[in-house]
């Protein structure tokens, strides 16, 4: 978490209940065939990349039993990059399904859909394609410096 505020960390708990509630759309819409479901967290997802609110996770807070940090408190920088690929999955279903291009929106939704439910169970897609990119740069800028002296 490195010197990240606390009030920026977001509990485990929140975040397993926005993977939840993608998930959730997803899989409603695939059985009912209604895939403007797949707005609401497209809607969230954006509301917090933009504004750095999601409503889902707002929505969920006043039950947490205890304090923010007594919980394992998740990297907001992380969940960011977490839900810009989920964002842009969603979208992409979303926008695949009303043009009519069936292959793809499921292509896209179960991406989604499988990354966040991979997540719930304990392993982050997202932070370890972060985490590699992270590295990448890092050696690309290790080799930058040997190569400039």
């Amino acid at each position: 978490m490195g010197t990240q505020p606390l009030n920026k960390a977001i509990p485990r708990p929140l975040v397993k209940l926005n993977q939840g509630f993608i998930v959730g759309s997803v899989l409603l819409a695939w059985v009912t065939g209604w895939h403007l479901l797949l707005a609401f967290p497209l809607a969230a997802g954006l509301s917090g990349l933009i504004f750095g609110y999601n409503p889902v996770i707002k929505a969920g807070a006043p039950f947490l039993r205890k304090e923010r940090s007594a919980y394992i408190l998740e990297d907001w920088e992380q969940q960011q990059f977490n839900q810009s690929i989920a964002v842009f999955c969603l979208a992409g279903g979303l926008i695949s399904f009303l043009a009519g291009w069936t292959t793809a929106a499921y292509i896209f939704t179960a991406m989604v859909a499988v990354a966040a439910t991979v997540a719930i169970f304990g392993f982050c897609i997202g932070c370890f394609i972060h985490y590699q990119w992270r590295m990448v740069l890092h050696r690309r800028k290790a080799a930058s410096g040997r190569n400039s002296h």
